[in-house]
């Protein structure tokens, strides 16, 4: 199996490191949605909102941003979207009434939204397709990482100093990220010598126009589904319908995550080994059954929310990292910021309006249980199981470019003798 350079390790660390404060940035949301809800008076239709606002601001920066992605030296385009995402975390963090907190999240989701598309750009320029699934591996524990360093450590301050403190903790986090990226990334402009010289929306229009793009961007779509609709109201539903107390919280997030770091790695050396979509489709199955038990708890002993959580998260790690993988083939070198950039924007949009929805299906009674919870599962569910068909084409596209991948890098090998 090929290994990595030195440079090559900093990069993946780096892109680990900042995508961790990014989704840091947007999981924080949910274990702070108890807070929110008690703090700023908002009902559970106000917090979706909250939610889904970043998802929808995300997607419009990340359509404006697509004809434009791959004109420019990818580390400048990352810092100048990171400072943006640094002023919105900021902004979050002075907010003071449910409106405030709104608009800050639209300026946070204008910035950050467009960042993953950035990193995955990056990844498909210095990685070779044989193994991006140990680099998404690596690179999406960041969620993982979130849960277990990001998340007990922004519900402890939210415990102790309110819930303004976690987005402190990150706007300064990420200054500090902001600042390695600039010193150690080298430029990253070698698609500047291949990019067409199309103007920006001309590239944009013929990005999405082409067929085999169009499947990546309806499977994204659904993709989003599961993750926007159960993640924000988790924290309240582990709360007042399963019964853990917000002190007991942390320790649900903690080991969840502990595993999914574990697991990231593993899933994606498999995903390389064994086959990406295999692996998709297996934790697929994994979560449509951990989704419909989850879905379905009444009270419950915290051991047992603790397993039912780790093996959702580990058909989620399958999922997100072998999905990210198979995708990551589609594009041609001088479309990979374009489609990586709508990419996102749809992801964000749907998962949007998949938060909205699920605000609008989701109820608080007055004693605080969330109602038609076992509603939402079985939407969730559908979407997954559908995933399943939509990948199988974006698995064949990317079987087909590693062949050529493999046979370009045989011939090179056996051109000088």
């Amino acid at each position: 199996m090929p290994t990595f350079t030195r440079y090559q390790k900093f990069v993946i660390a780096m892109l680990a490191f900042l995508q961790f404060t990014i989704v840091l940035d947007f999981t924080i949301l949910s274990p702070l949605g108890a807070f929110l809800l008690r703090d700023l008076g908002i009902v559970t239709s106000q917090f979706g909102l909250v939610v889904s606002v970043y998802a929808f601001s995300a997607g419009i920066s990340g359509l404006l941003t697509a004809g434009f992605a791959d004109k420019f030296d990818r580390k400048k385009l990352l810092l100048f979207f990171y400072c943006g995402f640094v002023l919105g975390t900021l902004l979050c963090a002075l907010s003071a009434n449910f409106h405030f907190l709104l608009v800050a999240r639209v300026v946070t989701g204008l910035f950050g939204g467009v960042i993953g598309s950035i990193s995955f750009a990056i990844i498909t320029d210095l990685f070779s397709l044989q193994v991006r699934g140990r680099v998404m591996g690596v690179v999406q524990t960041a969620f993982s990482a979130s849960q277990v360093m990001g998340l007990p450590l922004g519900l402890y301050l939210a415990n102790h100093h309110g819930w303004h403190a976690p987005f402190f903790m990150i706007a300064g986090v990420a200054v500090v990220v902001g600042v390695v990226i600039a010193t150690f990334l080298k430029p990253i402009d070698q698609h500047l010598k291949v990019c067409s010289k199309v103007n920006p929306l001309r590239h944009l229009l013929k990005t999405m126009a082409q067929g085999r793009y169009l499947r990546g961007f309806a499977a994204t779509i659904l993709l989003a589904t599961g993750g926007f609709m159960l993640t924000p109201f988790s924290s309240a539903f582990t709360v007042h319908n399963l019964g853990i107390s917000l002190d007991r919280l942390p320790l649900v997030y903690m080991i969840t995550g502990v595993s999914s770091m574990v697991l990231g790695p593993i899933m994606g050396r498999l995903s390389d080994a064994m086959g990406k979509y295999v692996i998709f489709c297996a934790g697929t199955a994994l979560g449509m059954v951990m989704v419909g038990i989850y879905c379905n708890l009444g009270l419950t002993p915290i051991a047992w929310v603790i397993v039912v959580n780790v093996l959702l998260f580990a058909a989620i790690m399958a999922r997100m990292v072998s999905s990210s993988a198979l995708t990551s083939g589609i594009p041609d070198v001088e479309d990979r910021g374009a489609f990586m950039a709508v990419t996102s924007s749809l992801q964000q949009l749907s998962g949007g309006v998949a938060s909205s929805v699920a605000g609008l299906i989701v109820v608080q009674s007055s004693d605080g249980r969330l109602l038609h919870y076992p509603t939402l599962g079985v939407v969730v569910m559908s979407a997954m199981f559908i995933t399943i068909a939509m990948m199988y084409p974006i698995h064949r596209t990317f079987m087909a470019r590693l062949a050529a991948e493999t046979h370009a890098q045989t011939a090179e090998v056996i051109a000088p003798g």
